[in-house]
C-alpha cells in the first residue's frame, strides 16, 4: 500500500469535484464476447463462474485506478486487490466469499474451490474482517440484464468497485455476457472503465494464452 499524491495528479480538480457529492458513483454495463471462454470451459469442465472471476479480477488489477481507495481523506493505492463475491449457500440466502487473488490461474482456481466449500450452508455474512483491498463481485445468472445498480454506503467513503455479471446468452455464433462495473467517480472515469473492459475482452478472446 502507498499514498497517492493527488495534488500532483492531472485529475486533481475532478477528484475534488466528485468526492464530496452525495452520490459520487458512476457505472456502465457492457455485453462482452465470452465465446472462447465458454467453449474452453465446456471442453475442460472448468467452472465458468470461477474462470470469469479470475479474469475480471486480473483485469481490475491491471488498471491502476481500480486499486485506488479513499482512506481518511487521502488516496491510497494497493499493490493487489482481491475478489469478494456473493456465494449462494442455502436457498434464497448468500454469503460473502473472499478469494485471495493470484495471477496464476490454477492456484487461484484451487483457492476459489476451497473457500466456496468452506461456506456451504453458512449464512453468517459477518465472518470476514473489515478491509477495502477488495472488489465486490456479484453474479445474477438468472437475468440477462442491460443495467445494474449496486448498494453502497453513502455515509462513509465507500470506494470499493462493484463488478456484476448476469446470464450469458447465445446470439448467433457468439456467447455474450452482460458485465457491469460501478465505481467511485473521484477515483476513475469512463476512460479507466474502458481500459478494464479492453483487458477483459482481450483475455476472453485469448483464453488459453492467459491461463
Amino acid at each position: 500500500m502507498k499514498y497517492v499524491d493527488i495534488e500532483k495528479s492531472s485529475r486533481k480538480y475532478l477528484y475534488q469535484l466528485y468526492k464530496n457529492m452525495d452520490y459520487p458513483y458512476m457505472g456502465v454495463t457492457v455485453n462482452v464476447d465470452m465465446t472462447q471462454l465458454y467453449l474452453y470451459c465446456k471442453k475442460t469442465n472448468l467452472s465458468i463462474f470461477k474462470t470469469v472471476l479470475f479474469f475480471v479480477s486480473k483485469a481490475a488489477n491491471s488498471v491502476t485506478e481500480f486499486r485506488y481507495r479513499l482512506k481518511e481523506d487521502k488516496v491510497i493505492e494497493y499493490e493487489m486487490i482481491h475478489p469478494s463475491y456473493t456465494l449462494l449457500t442455502v436457498e434464497d440466502a448468500f454469503n460473502f466469499c473472499t478469494v485471495e487473488f493470484d495471477a496464476n490461474f490454477n492456484r487461484f482456481y484451487e483457492r476459489a474451490v476451497i473457500e466456496s466449500e468452506k461456506l456451504r450452508g453458512n449464512i453468517d455474512i459477518y465472518h470476514e474482517p473489515d478491509r477495502d483491498d477488495l472488489i465486490f463481485v456479484s453474479c445474477v445468472p438468472w437475468l440477462a440484464f442491460t443495467q445494474v445498480i449496486q448498494p453502497v454506503n453513502t455515509k462513509t467513503a465507500d470506494s470499493i468497485p462493484r463488478i456484476a455479471w448476469g446470464k450469458y446468452e447465445k446470439i448467433g455464433d457468439t456467447v455474450k455476457l452482460p458485465l457491469g462495473v460501478q465505481a467511485h467517480h473521484a477515483l476513475m472515469d469512463g476512460l479507466h472503465l474502458s481500459r478494464f473492459y479492453e483487458k477483459v475482452q482481450e483475455y476472453f478472446y485469448n483464453i488459453e494464452k492467459y491461463l
